[in-house]
C-alpha cells in the first residue's frame, strides 16, 4: 500500500502554498502560525527537501514545492466536491415539514404511508409545533400553515379551505340543534382570535338558537385533545371538517346538523431559496394529491 504524509500536514501546506502566507494558512484552519509551521516542517522531513524559502514577512515555493502545490491542491478540491456530493445525497434523503399538533395528527399522519409508497427513499419527518416555526433555521424545511397569507419570504400554496361544524360521536344521538341544551359543550382554547375564530356564541347566533348557555361546558387548550374527547363521547364539538373528515367518513363522528362557520385556508409554504429541493417538492406533490383524491 502506498505510504502517503500525514492529510494534517498535507492540508497545511496546500493552504500555506494557496495564501504564501502562514499566518493565512493558520487563520483559515483555525490554528495558530506556529501549528502550521510545523506541519510543514514534518513534511519536509518526511520528503527530504524544503518546501518554502522563508523571506523577510513572506514565503516562497520551493521548486519541489511548485512540483507538490498543484497535485495538492486538486486532491483536496477533488474530495471537498465529493463529500460535497455526498452530503447532498444525505440531506435529500429526509424532508422534514411542521404543522400544528393537530394538522399533524388529525391529517398527515393518517397519510404517511402513501408519501412512504410513492417515496422509498426520502424519509419523512413531522415537527408538531405550536408556534410559527423559522424555516429559515433549519428545523424544518416546509410547513403546512393555517391562514395567515401572505407569508414573507415564503411560497405559499393553498392546499384547501377550512370550515367548523357541530360534530359528535353517535351515540349520543343528538339529531337537532335543540339537543344542545342537554348535552356538554366542548370548547377549544383558540390561541389567536379573529373573525374567523369559532365559537359556540357565534354559532348559536348564526343558526338561530336561543337558551343555549354557550359558556357552559368544557375547555381543552388543544385541539386535538378536543377532537379525542369528541370521538369518546365526551360531548359535542365545533370541530374542523378538514381534520375529522376521516373520523366523519368511517362512521366515528357525524355532523347531526348545521349551519358550519366559515374558516380560513391551509397552505403549503416552503422557502424560495428551496424551490428545487427534490425532497420538499415531493412532499408538495403528496399533498396535492392526497387533496384532490379528497382522501
Amino acid at each position: 500500500m502506498l505510504q502517503l504524509p500525514p492529510l494534517t500536514s498535507l492540508r497545511a501546506f496546500e493552504s500555506a502554498a494557496r495564501h504564501l502566507s502562514f499566518k493565512r494558512a493558520a487563520d483559515e484552519l483555525g490554528v495558530t502560525p506556529t501549528a502550521i509551521s510545523h506541519q510543514i516542517r514534518l513534511l519536509e522531513e518526511t520528503l527530504g527537501g524544503k518546501l518554502f524559502e522563508r523571506q523577510p514577512r513572506k514565503v516562497a515555493l520551493t521548486e519541489i514545492g511548485l512540483q507538490l502545490y498543484p497535485v495538492c491542491r486538486e486532491a483536496f478540491s477533488s474530495m471537498s466536491d465529493a463529500v460535497a456530493a455526498v452530503m447532498g445525497k444525505t440531506q435529500q434523503r429526509a424532508v422534514t415539514v411542521t404543522s400544528t399538533t393537530a394538522f399533524s395528527a388529525g391529517w398527515l399522519v393518517p397519510r404517511i404511508g402513501r408519501f412512504t409508497a410513492a417515496n422509498p427513499g426520502i424519509t419523512l419527518r413531522i415537527h408538531p409545533c405550536e408556534t410559527v416555526v423559522d424555516l429559515q433555521r433549519g428545523v424544518a424545511d416546509c410547513a403546512i400553515r393555517y391562514g395567515g397569507a401572505p407569508f414573507a419570504g415564503l411560497v405559499a400554496e393553498p392546499l384547501f379551505d377550512d370550515s367548523f361544524a357541530p360534530i359528535c360521536s353517535p351515540g349520543l344521538n343528538i339529531r337537532m340543534p335543540e339537543d344542545l341544551k342537554h348535552h356538554t359543550l366542548l370548547h377549544s382554547e383558540w390561541r389567536l382570535q379573529n373573525e374567523f375564530t369559532p365559537s359556540w356564541r357565534k354559532w348559536c347566533k348564526i343558526a338561530g338558537v336561543r337558551d343555549v348557555d354557550t359558556r357552559a361546558g368544557t375547555v381543552l387548550t388543544d385541539e386535538s385533545h378536543v377532537i379525542q374527547a369528541t370521538i369518546a363521547g365526551q360531548g359535542i364539538a365545533l370541530l374542523s371538517t378538514v381534520l375529522v373528515q376521516d373520523e366523519l367518513r368511517r362512521g366515528l363522528l357525524v355532523q347531526p346538523f348545521g349551519p358550519a362557520l366559515e374558516g380560513l385556508g391551509y397552505h403549503f409554504v416552503f422557502p424560495k431559496t428551496a424551490t428545487g429541493n427534490p425532497g420538499i417538492r415531493a412532499v408538495r406533490d403528496w399533498l396535492f394529491s392526497e387533496t384532490n383524491t379528497g382522501a
